[in-house]
C-alpha cells in the first residue's frame, strides 16, 4: 500500500487501489471542502499614485515650454466595501465601491518669456491641486489553493471612476502671475489587477491582505482662469492623463452562509 502525507490543515486525500476486495475505510487527515454562498467584505488601504502627464491648450503657445517635473500625487488612504459570491472552492466574484481620499498634486514647468519687461528670460509655473475619487468595480478572483488556512489568489476588475480635481493653482513666482480653476469632475473607465492572500480565521470569516494595480483613467479641473484680467482667459480645463496607483489593502470577508472549513476524507485500504 502506498501513502501520501498531508500538510497541516490543507491535507490531500490519498487513495490506494488494490487488485483485491476493498476493506474497511480508515479516517485520514482533513481536507478543504468547497464553500459557496454570499459574502460581505470591507477594506482599507493606502495608495501610491502617479500620472502620465498633464496638459492644457495654452502649453502649445508657450515658447520653449518644457516640464521640469511632470508632477505626481501624494499617497492617500481609501476605504471600501462590497458584496460577493463564492461560486466554488476556487472562484469568486464581488462588486465593490470605495472612496479614495484627497491626494495633493505638485508639478513644475519652464517656458521662455519674451515679453518680460526686464528682457527675455525663462519663467516657471508651479502647479498644485488635490484629487479624490469614487470608484466602483466588478471583480473576479481565482483562489490558487489552501495551505495552513492561507489561500493565495489573483484577480482582475473593471468598472467606473468619478475623479475630482479641486483647488487647482498655477503660480508664476518670477512674473507674479498665474491662474486658478474651479472644481472639476470627470467619469472614466477604471480597471484593476489583484494579487493577495487570505487567512481563514473561522468558518465564516477571512482576513485578507492584497496588492492592487488600479487605473482610474483621466481627470480634469474646472475651466482655467488667468489672474491677470488683461490676459485672455483660456476656455479649457487642465487635464490629468492616465492616473494610476499601486495600492496596499487590508480587509475582511464575512461569509453569510458558513459551512465547515474541513471535512474528513476517507482512505480505502485493499
Amino acid at each position: 500500500m502506498s501513502r501520501v502525507s498531508t500538510f497541516a490543515l490543507a491535507g490531500v486525500t490519498a487513495l490506494v487501489v488494490g487488485s483485491g476486495a476493498l476493506a474497511a475505510d480508515l479516517a485520514a487527515p482533513y481536507q478543504p471542502i468547497a464553500t459557496g454562498g454570499w459574502y460581505l467584505r470591507g477594506y482599507i488601504g493606502q495608495s501610491n499614485q502617479f500620472v502620465n502627464s498633464i496638459s492644457h491648450p495654452s502649453f502649445a503657445t508657450a515658447p520653449q515650454f518644457t516640464f521640469l517635473d511632470k508632477g505626481g500625487f501624494d499617497s492617500a488612504p481609501f476605504y471600501g466595501a462590497g458584496v460577493g459570491y463564492q461560486w466554488n472552492s476556487w472562484f469568486r466574484t464581488d462588486v465593490t465601491g470605495e472612496y479614495r481620499g484627497k491626494a495633493s498634486f505638485h508639478a513644475l514647468d519652464r517656458f521662455f518669456n519674451a515679453f518680460d519687461p526686464g528682457g527675455p528670460r525663462y519663467n516657471t509655473n508651479a502647479y498644485t491641486a488635490s484629487k479624490s475619487e469614487w470608484v466602483a468595480l466588478v471583480n473576479g478572483y481565482i483562489d490558487l489553493g489552501t495551505w495552513w488556512s492561507i489561500t493565495p489568489y489573483i484577480g482582475a476588475g473593471v468598472g467606473v471612476a468619478f475623479n475630482t480635481i479641486e483647488h487647482f493653482r498655477d503660480t508664476n513666482v518670477i512674473a507674479g502671475g498665474g491662474g486658478w480653476a474651479d472644481t472639476g469632475t470627470q467619469t472614466s473607465l477604471a480597471w484593476a489587477l489583484h494579487a493577495g492572500a487570505s487567512y481563514r480565521v473561522s468558518s465564516n470569516l477571512a482576513l485578507d491582505l492584497s496588492y492592487r494595480y488600479l487605473n482610474v483613467g483621466n481627470a480634469r479641473s474646472g475651466i482655467l482662469q488667468n489672474l491677470d484680467p488683461t490676459v485672455g482667459n483660456p476656455t479649457a480645463p487642465m487635464t490629468f492623463h492616465n492616473i494610476q496607483s499601486h495600492d496596499l489593502m487590508l480587509g475582511l470577508r464575512w461569509l453569510l452562509q458558513p459551512e465547515p472549513m474541513y471535512q474528513p476524507a476517507l482512505v480505502r485500504k485493499g
